[in-house]
């Protein structure tokens, strides 16, 4: 006859303090295929481990197990596994059913480390099979003792088993439960199954074939009742159900880590939120430095691109700041600049007032006003939306007119069109012919408060100045910016004969565009910070992540045991507790995604901010806090895997 299980010279010890207590002392036995056994003793004899042993859920010292003639001393965790999920079946005296589970999903748990799919069709017959078709949806606190116990028998058949190993199956039931569960074994067995069943109550070993006594870790006797009522010499022919497919094994894992966490809300809550505040933080961070950088970007391209304003600067004589005539710079500079320097595109002559009285009727206001040429406007997009600019022949004629800002005609005209009416600049009358387009507040001031009037009527009529304030320089789109800068130097040098040894500062040469990348740096630094200061909180709620899982795990090593026991792998192991982890950071990604959003836009309405979401700012949010979730909840997991199947069983 066919061995089912053969042991020989088995050992096992247990360390007690420094010393060791030998439970199995030498072990031999033999199992045929199709017998029913049932293993005695008194507590402490031995049996349980016995039962642990055969069900490779602990490992001898010493001595040989060959399982259906395979020794399992060679089996790594897979093929330890493999055996439990496809040789043997285990129904424990405690029934080991998952509380958040239904009998249906209980009895389909092994599936879920298997290749089967479609548990539920094998799953129904079983629990119809046991008297619980009735029941399919009942979770076990629902359940009586022995309706519990019969979910557990069919949870240990799903697959099918040779063997079925059933430790102290009536331990916890009464008198009625008892001969229910003691029939249905015996129905299995006289199927062909293999039944070992583990007990200490003579009346249960009765319904058993064969009755091995064992005490102190020895076989004290071995009583063959009756030839075994069913054989099995070859294994049955499996009908195995089409290969799971990997998407329907990940939803599943998902589906019972989203009941996990449903089961301890106020846990998963706190553990989320530290991811949350996180994820807001980094995507509010980012949103409002981005719209600060844009913000500055905008305002400065409003004054002008590819543009240097060249000033005349101070020179030091016997320690004090002093001006000199012969650093003052004219129109015969600027045009100067542009016919020597190559790439110029245009020159503009500048003279400023600032606080300059301007007047309508009884209402006046302070301004500042620039005195410029036609071209001002195109090189810096001042075109007027209102009526028009001044011509160069207004200009050379010192003609009276000037074109104003939102702001200056808001304040003298209110909502009324000022265009050819006429106010008063520093008493000098002055007609309105346009207004400037809105440009807005801005670090530089209210750009919208000013007034435009020709270079000649302002240096002439108004200011009485024979020299310029600076010229502003446009070079063509491509050209070498600081080349041009050094050149212009270089010919302003030449022209007002400024000596070698003057080595100071002659004349002051502002690059927009440097203005531009310092003042974007700084917002860039300024983001990096508050990045840095939200990666931190997402850290944080890493680690949070990692204490929740680190007591989940502690709390569930039962579930965990029995996992192993109904054949996952340490891998599965992992797997799960990685997916209840990332389970956390993805809901937390998202939940954040949507604060961070709803935040970036209350700071734009209530502050007035400049905000702009970025989707690679959100994307890459939602991801790093996905992988926060697997990365800090990777230890846990191991933890969990590398729990041995026995001791987990035992653990609270």
């Amino acid at each position: 006859m066919k061995s089912a299980i053969e042991l020989t010279n088995i050992r096992k010890s247990f360390p007690i303090g420094e010393d060791r207590i030998e439970i199995l002392k030498g072990v031999s036995l033999r199992v045929n295929a199709g017998e029913f056994v049932a293993i005695m003793g008194p507590s402490g004899s031995g049996k349980s481990t016995l039962m642990n042993v055969m069900g490779l859920l602990d490992r001898p010292e010493n001595g040989t197990y060959l399982l259906e003639g395979n020794e399992v001393q060679g089996f790594d965790d897979a093929g330890l596994a493999r055996a439990r999920r496809e040789t043997l079946g285990f129904v424990f005296q405690q029934f080991h059913l998952l509380p958040r589970l239904s009998a249906l999903e209980n009895t389909s748990l092994p599936l879920l480390y298997s290749i089967h799919s479609t548990p539920e069709a094998p799953a129904r017959a079983l629990l119809n099979r046991v008297g619980l078709g009735d029941r399919l949806e009942h979770k076990p606190n629902q359940l009586s003792g022995g309706q519990q116990q019969r979910v557990a028998i069919a949870r240990a058949l799903i697959h099918s088993p040779r063997i079925i190993l059933a430790d102290e199956p009536t331990g916890n039931l009464d008198s009625k439960s008892s001969a229910e569960i003691l029939g249905l074994l015996q129905e299995l067995n006289r199927e062909g199954m293999t039944v070992i069943l583990v007990t200490h109550e003579a009346e249960v070993a009765g319904a058993a074939d064969r009755i091995i006594t064992i005490r102190d870790g020895r076989i004290e006797s071995d009583i063959q009742k009756r030839q075994p009522g069913g054989t099995r010499e070859s294994p049955k022919e499996e009908t195995q159900a089409p290969v799971l497919k990997s998407g329907n094994r990940t939803f599943e894992l998902f589906k019972q880590a989203g009941r996990t966490l449903v089961a301890n809300k106020l846990r998963t809550v706190l553990s989320t939120l530290g991811v949350l505040i996180g994820v807001a933080a980094v995507i509010a961070m980012l949103a409002i430095g981005k719209g600060a950088q844009e913000a500055i970007e905008t305002q400065l391209s409003s004054l002008g691109s590819n543009l240097l304003s060249v000033r005349p600067a101070s020179i030091r004589i016997g320690g004090v700041a002093m001006e000199s005539d012969w650093l003052k710079i004219s129109k015969r500079d600027a045009d100067a600049i542009l016919e020597r320097v190559p790439g110029v595109k245009q020159t503009g002559c500048v003279v400023q007032g600032n606080n300059q009285r301007v007047a309508h009727l009884e209402k006046n206001a302070a301004t500042q006003v620039f005195g410029t040429q036609p071209l001002y406007a195109r090189m810096h997009a001042l075109v007027p939306v209102v009526g028009r600019y001044f011509t160069d022949d207004e200009n050379q004629s010192r003609a009276l007119v000037t074109v104003i800002g939102a702001t200056v005609s808001r304040e003298l005209f209110g909502t009324a069109n000022p265009v050819g009416k006429s106010i008063k600049v520093n008493k000098i009358p002055m007609r309105v012919i346009g207004i400037l387009p809105e440009k807005g507040a801005s670090s530089f001031g209210d750009r919208d408060d000013q007034i435009h009037v020709p270079l000649l009527t302002a240096m002439h009529r108004l200011f009485g100045k024979s020299f310029l304030d600076f010229i502003e320089v446009e070079i063509e789109k491509g050209a070498d910016m600081t080349l041009a800068q050094s050149r212009i130097d270089s010919v302003l040098r030449s022209i007002h004969d400024i000596p070698p040894s003057q080595t100071e500062e002659a004349f002051r040469i502002f690059n927009m565009a440097d203005i531009q990348s310092a003042l974007t740096e700084t917002s860039r630094t300024l983001s990096l910070l508050l990045l840095v200061i939200a990666g931190i909180s997402l850290l944080v709620g890493g680690i949070g992540i990692m204490n929740i899982m680190l007591v989940s795990v502690t709390e569930r090593t039962r579930e965990i045991g029995l996992r192993r026991a109904i054949g996952a792998t340490p891998g599965d192991i992992l797997l799960q507790f990685l997916v209840e982890s990332a389970a956390i950071g993805v809901l937390g990604g998202i939940l954040g995604v949507l604060a961070g959003s709803g935040a970036s836009l209350l700071v734009s309405l209530v502050a007035g901010w400049s905000t702009s979401i970025s989707l690679p700012a959100v994307f890459g949010s939602f991801v790093f806090s996905s992988l926060i979730g697997m990365t800090f909840g990777l230890w846990p997991a191991r933890r969990a895997a590398q729990l041995n199947p026995i001791d987990a069983l035992k653990g609270e």
